[in-house]
């Protein structure tokens, strides 16, 4: 379907560094997305091999890879083709050959077939403005059956405002000088510049309002990260 005029371009919004093969290549050696933990907590909310899973900015894939053989169908979902052109090689190298993938954003998914029964988002949400945040966390609503299941971990802010200089410098000196050995603090300061991070007191709103129960969350301690586990209210919930 044609998007209005006002719909912003998701590619704008996909952050530099991931739309750069050199930064999609060095990825895995970066980040570790505790792929296999998190596949047996989605176990441990149903997921079993009839399941469907549509899986939000997959990136290189760490978790695509663990839970393809768990499940009946997945959809990979992600708006910058470096990263799908590494994740589509790396299925290709295991093997997997029950993995969709998409080019496409969070706002711009048009999901086909019956709805999933688990959507996975990790450090993806981040990238849109709240206003837009609100959007895609309805259109994620939409994609999953009623009591389905939606993961999702970011950067999530937990401190006051009062607190952002002290909780955001704490942050920025966990980081280091070479991108090829982890991430730098000119990462973690480009991201606080460029991307849109917000609070877990607006986030948690948000997500309540479009349609969501949280069932557990975790935040991390110094503030900077959190992870939710929430399910799709019922009809007239």
């Amino acid at each position: 379907m044609p998007r209005p005029d006002w719909f912003p371009d998701e590619v704008a919004f996909a952050g530099r560094e991931n739309l750069e093969p050199a930064h999609v290549a060095r990825y895995d050696g970066k980040e570790d997305s505790a792929a296999a933990a998190e596949v047996e907590l989605l176990e441990r909310f149903g997921l079993d091999p009839s399941s469907t899973v549509v899986e939000l900015g997959p990136g290189t894939g760490q978790f695509t890879a663990e839970v393809a053989g768990r499940c009946r169908r997945l959809v990979a979902v992600d708006v910058s083709e470096p990263m799908l052109a590494h994740l589509r090689s790396k299925l290709a190298g295991l093997g997997i050959a029950n993995t969709e993938l998409v080019q496409a954003g969070l706002l711009g998914y048009e999901h086909s077939g019956a709805p999933a029964d688990f959507v996975y988002s990790r450090l993806t949400l981040h990238h849109l403005p709240d206003f837009w945040k609100v959007v895609a966390l309805d259109s994620i609503r939409g994609l999953l059956r009623p009591g389905g299941i939606f993961r999702l971990s970011d950067v999530v802010f937990g401190f006051e405002p009062a607190e952002i200089s002290a909780g955001l410098e704490a942050w920025f000196a966990t980081g280091g000088d070479d991108p090829e050995q982890g991430w730098t603090r000119a990462e973690f300061e480009e991201h606080v510049r460029d991307e849109h991070s917000t609070f877990t007191w607006l986030l948690e709103p948000m997500l309540e309002r479009a349609g969501f129960e949280i069932l557990e969350s975790e935040h991390s301690a110094d503030g900077i990260l959190a992870a939710y586990v929430l399910r799709a209210a019922e009809p007239g919930a």
